[in-house]
């Protein structure tokens, strides 16, 4: 369980830098109302906030950490149930999910998301996100090394793909579906939740067609484990950030069901969800389609022409 910390340090590094880009975001003037000047006393019109590809990276910064700071905290969970639970058949399902939530989705998805998040809050400051004083470029490079070290995130894929996946024949990936399947079925009933399900089923019949798709083909070609490793990663952890998500939606159907008052947190809660769900998760296609591609072109090329 090495590695278990280190997904925590790449959300707590996206959660830094998407604090930092966002007021800056708030504050920043930039650019003028495509009909004239409207604050003609000031150097432009709009904080950076209204322009559409800053709110994408601050979105898709915000989604991400809050599915990654749910993976992490369920992932803690199943881990105390694998050592602590009286039950042993059940100390045992939680020891096996835990090998597919810590590894793949906290060391390596939430770390590259992480990373990610660190490099688009720098964007969202421009030049002053390379300048120390700002803070952004330490959490970009302190960011990176956590896709290094404890296991680099490529070895992390690899063993997923051949260790837990193919040479199983999937029956952790199971296991995992028996946890979602039974999530599904317990808020099938509840219409706010339905779309969001049913993606939810429809991305878990891709992660399958990719897993059937490698162990098939892996049998007359070893490389096809390799070449399908880190975008079968990346589906893994974007299937594991869609469950999350439909555990918070359902979270905030419960509370505000209860008539909470932190009406604003929670409808910015099912804004992040809905653009996690229609702008990031459809990245799930382009996934499946390189698995599929196999090893060939990655395979061919002679050593010489590198």
């Amino acid at each position: 369980m090495n590695a278990f910390p280190w997904g925590f340090q790449g959300n707590g590094l996206a959660e830094s830098s998407y604090q930092l880009a966002s007021e800056y975001a708030k504050e920043r003037l930039q650019g003028r109302a495509a009909s004239g000047p409207k604050l003609t006393d000031k150097a432009a019109d709009f904080p950076n906030l209204v322009h559409a590809d800053v709110r994408r990276m601050l979105l898709t910064m915000r989604a991400n950490t809050i599915a990654g700071r749910a993976l992490s905290l369920y992932s803690a969970f199943q881990l105390d149930i694998a050592r602590f639970h009286p039950d042993q058949a059940e100390r045992i399902r939680a020891d096996q999910l835990v090998s597919l939530l810590v590894f793949p989705g906290q060391k390596a998805y939430c770390t590259d998301r992480g990373f990610e998040s660190c490099v688009l809050g720098q964007q969202v400051l421009g030049g002053h996100g390379y300048i120390a004083e700002w803070g952004l470029e330490q959490n970009v490079r302190d960011a990176r090394i956590s896709q290094i070290y404890e296991g680099a995130n490529g070895i992390q894929a690899l063993d997923l793909m051949g260790r837990k996946t193919v040479r199983n024949n999937g029956k952790l990936l199971g296991i995992l579906f028996k946890e979602m399947e039974g999530f599904i079925a317990s808020n099938k009933d509840i219409e706010a939740l339905a779309e969001g399900l049913t993606k939810l089923e429809s991305l878990m019949g891709e992660l399958k067609q990719a897993t059937n798709t490698v162990i098939e083909n892996a049998k007359d070609n070893p490389d096809e484990i390799g070449a399908a490793s880190y975008p079968y990663m990346e589906l893994m952890g974007l299937t594991l950030f869609c469950f999350m998500w439909q555990r918070i939606f359902a979270s905030v159907h419960l509370v505000k069901a209860n008539n909470d008052s932190s009406e604003n947190y929670l409808n910015g809660l099912l804004g992040s969800g809905e653009f996690f769900m229609n702008r990031l998760l459809p990245k799930s296609k382009t996934l499946l389609e390189e698995i599929e591609a196999g090893s060939k072109s990655l395979m061919a090329i002679p050593a010489d022409q590198f």
